[in-house]
């Protein structure tokens, strides 16, 4: 099936603070039914390997922890020309992946047209499952800042029932989100 958006979480989960993209991507998984056409991604580390869910793509989210120098827990919101100049200083511990595959899409020529960069501002980066209290609450803030985009963008995702949803398998889940 060819989607039109991608949300993608990136990030290292076993860095604590580092992980924000990922847990918000599995948060959205595990509370709302994406539409056909839009596909919520666990992007890890995996860098140049996501290259190929950007081909065809319309519009892109991704979230991540973001080094905007703001207290800890802040949210970052990039978008349109402030996406590539934001991405020429180190944001992230893992970001060269990020650039270079923005970087590499462009080159071939299917960057999506549209891409916003929602972020929050990390605070712990030592090894460890645990994200500080400051990141940690902004989870689900930052997963329903995805949502409204999507909205915005067209895309209405549907809330999953109580009953319904289905625990996260991604692996262990820090201590603060059990």
């Amino acid at each position: 099936m060819s989607h039109h958006a991608l949300v993608l979480g990136v990030g290292n989960i076993l860095i604590q603070d580092e992980g924000i993209g990922v847990r918000a991507v599995e948060w959205l998984q595990q509370h709302f039914i994406a539409p056909p056409a839009v596909q919520f991604l666990d992007g890890g580390t995996m860098g140049l390997d996501l290259l190929h869910y950007l081909a065809g793509l319309h519009h892109l989210i991704i979230l991540d922890a973001v080094h905007a120098s703001k207290p800890a827990g802040s949210l970052t919101i990039l978008s349109g020309n402030d996406v590539p100049s934001f991405l020429q200083m180190k944001i992230s511990p893992h970001q060269v992946g990020v650039q270079d595959l923005l970087a590499t899409a462009q080159l071939k020529g299917y960057a999506p047209p549209q891409i916003v960069i929602f972020g929050v501002e990390p605070d712990w980066l030592s090894v460890g499952l645990d994200m500080s209290p400051a990141v940690d609450a902004q989870v689900e803030p930052l997963a329903q800042l995805a949502l409204k985009q999507l909205a915005a963008w067209g895309y209405a995702c549907c809330a999953q029932k109580e009953e319904e949803r289905r625990p996260i398998t991604a692996g262990p889940r820090p201590l603060s989100q059990r």
